[in-house]
């Protein structure tokens, strides 16, 4: 299966889906500030829903007929559908291409996969085969001495160290 390309907010929004079907208002709580993934990533509501009606569009998910909602308008139930959750999951496992995703995209996948109760391992040692050779030419005590050189330099022995801690 080729590899699907969605925005950030989108897959955030289909893991959610696959932990549970739930309406778009739901889903924007569980990414406000300051809640379990919302830490990592601030998802607003208008862009929730604008996700879910483009997860709806693509075939990753569905939604029911609009239901009362118990203290506000209609709601509609969304839920992944059996080509999201392969996508999701093929998503799921591919490592950031970057040193500097780790911060946001790898953590959420970290986060969803720990969420959903499965194992993260698999992740990880994709992510340090992904980025061995780009960390191993940052680490070279000749990458750079200026400012950035010594940025990246400390940012990749920080990244080696964080994936070798959750590989153990």
């Amino acid at each position: 299966m080729p590899s699907l390309e969605l925005p950030q907010n989108e897959w955030i929004v289909l893991a959610l889906l696959a932990e549970q079907p739930n309406h778009g208002f739901a889903i924007a709580r569980v990414l406000e500030k300051g809640t379990d993934i919302g830490r990592l990533v601030t998802v607003h509501r208008p862009l929730v829903y604008r996700a879910l009606d483009r997860l709806v569009l693509a075939g990753l998910a569905k939604a029911s007929q609009p239901e009362p909602g118990a203290r506000g308008p209609q709601r509609r139930q969304h839920v992944i559908t059996t080509l999201g959750r392969s996508h999701l999951r093929e998503w799921l496992q591919r490592p950031v291409d970057h040193v500097r995703d780790l911060r946001i995209v790898f953590l959420v996948k970290l986060r969803l996969i720990e969420r959903s109760g499965g194992d993260a391992r698999p992740l990880v040692v994709a992510q340090q085969a992904a980025l061995a050779e780009t960390l191993s030419e940052l680490l070279k005590p000749d990458a750079g001495s200026d400012v950035v050189g010594t940025w990246r330099r400390h940012n990749a022995a920080a990244v080696a160290c964080f994936l070798k801690e959750l590989s153990d």
